[in-house]
């Protein structure tokens, strides 16, 4: 996968923090050598988080957000700094961009207490110092710098891409499952809801996940795979399919055959396998009006059979007999406050980072609300979860 085609969930994304007119924009302009930020005298001219997919050495691939000033004011003011505190659920490393000709302010000392407080890498980078006298000499987290005329603006660089290296390479999505030389058979169903000419993100990353273990990816619809498998000289060492034909599926595979789906792929990728298993046990205790947050990471449009509108809410209510009161949220979107909610169940976030899925999955586990992903409660209501995660040798039920 070259850089210019990396997901956005797959770059390190760097936050941009500061008061109003503290330089934030010259100093991502400065960064990245391109006029990606409007720069302005005037105050509050950033006034929604910017997100900008880019490369940037010797980083990679990242995504650059502007955020408003913490500073802002009125009650438009304080619905942008909203707007920028939740910036930090996704960012993997914060940049407090603070004016060297004066203290840090309030707004500033409370974000940087928040940056720690979550365990975000973080630099505070004092700009204007080229109005200064003489400029200090930099800390481990702290540097002087100037957007204006470039100064310490590479040792930035240098000392951005240490700290977004420090919390080490991600888990493998399947690779670490395969030996060289293993078949993988992928099933994906094409219906009204597929993209056209495509496949989607999370079966896209399996095959490149698989194909970088040296094994070999076989990908059929459901409705050829019992012909598939038969065609096969020896048992496939792993079966993934979509959530949504898991119970079709799990007839078909013989049960030697370990099998489980894209989505608990993804929970396992992206967060805490073992908290959505415990949250999809929720289901059996949901009561008839009960509360039920559906939330999905991106934004699409709806088609009639909307697993996450649609088939969801009707196979929960084929398994338990009860109508919950169902809330839908999608893209950024996500409530801080879960307490109405008896449980979370949440897509399998393949459009989020993995800070920013953590951070759901903690939100909802601090105020004690359940949460799971669509792929092991389908599993769950279809009598199969045991059998899926038995692929994942760190894992027991």
């Amino acid at each position: 996968m070259s850089l210019n085609n990396t997901p956005s969930s797959e770059r390190i994304h760097i936050g941009i923090f500061g008061r109003r007119n503290a330089g934030k924009s010259s100093l991502i302009n400065a960064l990245t050598g391109q006029n990606l930020a409007i720069v302005s005298d005037v105050r509050g001219t950033t006034t929604d988080p910017v997100f900008k997919s880019m490369e940037l050495l010797p980083l990679g691939p990242i995504v650059m957000i502007d955020t408003p000033g913490l500073d802002d004011e009125g009650e438009l003011g304080k619905l942008r700094i909203q707007k920028a505190y939740q910036v930090l659920n996704k960012t993997d490393l914060a940049i407090l961009v603070a004016d060297s000709t004066t203290p840090l302010g309030k707004s500033e000392e409370k974000l940087l207490a928040l940056i720690k407080d979550k365990g975000i890498p973080y630099l505070l980078a004092w700009n204007k110092a080229d109005l200064l006298e003489s400029v200090p000499q930099e800390g481990e987290n702290t540097l002087w710098v100037s957007a204006l005329t470039g100064l310490h603006i590479h040792e930035l660089k240098e000392k951005a891409a240490r700290l977004a290296g420090q919390e080490g390479p991600k888990r493998p999505l399947i690779a670490d499952l395969l030996q060289p030389g293993d078949t993988v058979v992928l099933v994906v169903p094409i219906d009204k809801a597929a993209p056209k000419g495509r496949l989607i993100l999370p079966q896209q990353q399996t095959i490149r996940d698989v194909l970088e273990a040296g094994a070999s990816a076989l990908v059929c619809r459901d409705t050829e795979l019992a012909l598939t498998l038969e065609g096969l000289p020896k048992p496939p060492r792993l079966v993934v399919t979509d959530s949504q034909v898991f119970g079709k599926v799990a007839k078909v595979v013989p049960r030697e055959v370990p099998l489980t789906s894209f989505s608990i792929l993804m929970a396992r990728y992206k967060g805490d396998l073992g908290l959505t298993v415990e949250g999809a046990r929720a289901v059996r205790e949901l009561k008839t009006g009960d509360k039920v947050l559906i939330a999905e990471g991106c934004t699409h449009h709806r088609q009639c059979e909307d697993i996450g509108t649609v088939k969801l809410p009707r196979w929960i209510h084929e398994a338990t007999g009860v109508e919950p009161d169902y809330t839908f949220c999608s893209g950024r979107e996500y409530p801080e406050d879960l307490s109405p909610y008896k449980m979370v169940i949440h897509c399998g976030g393949c459009t989020l980072g993995e800070r920013e899925m953590k951070c759901r999955q903690r939100t909802a586990a601090d105020q004690g609300i359940p949460i799971t992903n669509y792929g092991i409660l389908i599993a769950s209501l279809n009598g199969i979860l045991e059998r899926t995660l038995e692929p994942f040798p760190e894992f027991h039920v």
